[in-house]
């Protein structure tokens, strides 16, 4: 595992338990540490508070309990950096002395912290899922509650290719799940990439991509950038006179994060995810009406597997019985628990990754004037990553 240098600073927070819950037996009362890793300065920061809303969300819907235990929830900031988010996670181990970490969007964060995490504890991706995770370097004590960076790009390869569009100009950063969403989207695009273009981490600005695009004449182009980075894209996108002449296709750039603030620069944009505010199940009609009342806009996916992470804990620390030591118990509780989720199916692969489904979706205005998603139809039905078969853990 890359472990990186130098030093962070985590920015704490605690949530402490308000009401009661489930009760249970008196000698598994234990006091329950979590520790909660994302993104909450810099232009990044937007992904953040919709994750670090949702866990505010979650907490309350569980009484401020997780598995019914008294629960405290340590917040670190990682800055996007690697370096500091493996400083944070050490602090939360050696420390605060957490017993599960959650959390984390960057792939390259969560592959340095990682290695120690999953040797003292668990660590629960609310976001992140990097290839090697998946296969080759899978482990007992790492769960990725979202997805494996490959899948949802794979779905966009495949719709791409069904409605015909022979060519394409790719752009992601350059990094960890910039090269696993390409590779996820060459899978199954069976067109030709005119280009494939790596930009740096965080880049705001895109007027020589946008030229090199002109230029390269592509049917049209497909882009992976999260956060800030499609925010900027979007808008320069729109205002170069580029979405009615090559028509743009995406992963994790039209979201609830992005979309606020671009507005029309996204109208029929066309994007594949597991996860969209209007799927009609119980678990996520709460989560989606509770959210807008408590802060007042629509959630997005980042927040939906961030609420699914605090709701698969604390089902499955109630089926181990509330025995935060008992490792092994709590692994087959993670693996094996029907938890609540907002996607409503949802179930772990061999390697401890989802199988789901996954919707392609398209940018709409609705009724009040929100721009938002409107699911277009079902790409892929419990679709699995393509590297379980590498994963060598035992059942």
């Amino acid at each position: 595992m890359r472990r990186g240098t130098g030093f962070g600073i985590a920015i704490a927070g605690v949530l402490a338990a308000t009401a009661t819950a489930v009760a249970l037996p008196a000698a598994a009362q234990e006091k329950l540490k979590i520790g909660f890793i994302t993104t909450l300065s810099g232009p990044q920061g937007v992904i953040g508070k919709h994750m670090k809303d949702s866990l505010d969300l979650a907490m309350e819907h569980l009484g401020g309990k997780v598995g019914g235990l008294e629960t405290e929830v340590v917040i670190g900031d990682d800055q996007q950096k690697p370096d500091v988010g493996l400083d944070v996670a050490n602090k939360m181990l050696k420390s605060d002395r957490v017993q599960f970490v959650t959390g984390v969007i960057w792939s390259n964060v969560l592959m340095a912290i990682v290695g120690p995490v999953t040797r003292e504890t668990f660590l629960l991706s609310s976001n992140a899922g990097p290839s090697p995770l998946a296969g080759k370097e899978c482990h007992e004590n790492f769960f990725a509650v979202s997805w494996q960076n490959d899948q949802t790009p794979e779905a966009m390869g495949k719709y791409m290719s069904e409605a015909g569009v022979s060519d394409v100009y790719a752009i992601a950063p350059n990094y960890q799940a910039g090269k696993d969403m390409l590779t996820g989207f060459k899978r199954t695009f069976k067109g030709k990439v005119v280009e494939e273009m790596y930009v740096k981490l965080g880049q705001q600005d895109y007027q020589t991509e946008l030229t090199q695009v002109r230029a390269a004449n592509p049917k049209a182009v497909f882009v992976f950038l999260p956060g800030g980075m499609g925010i900027n894209f979007l808008k320069q996108y729109e205002q170069a006179g580029l979405r009615q002449q090559f028509p743009l296709y995406n992963v994790y750039t039209t979201d609830g994060t992005t979309l606020p603030a671009v507005k029309e620069a996204a109208l029929g944009v066309r994007s594949t995810q597991t996860w969209v505010a209007t799927l009609a199940n119980p678990v996520n009609r709460r989560y989606v009406e509770d959210f807008r009342k408590k802060f007042n806009y629509i959630p997005s996916f980042y927040g939906a597997q961030t609420y699914d992470t605090f709701m698969l804990l604390d089902a499955a620390l109630k089926k181990a019985g509330g025995k935060i030591s008992d490792k092994k118990a709590i692994r087959e509780a993670l693996r094996t628990v029907e938890a609540p989720n907002t996607r409503g199916s949802l179930k772990f692969n061999t390697n401890h990754f989802p199988i789901q489904n996954f919707y392609l979706q398209e940018v709409v205005q609705d009724t009040e004037g929100n721009f938002t998603l409107q699911v277009k139809g079902v790409v892929f039905s419990a679709h699995g990553d393509a590297y379980a078969k590498d994963c060598k853990m035992a059942p």
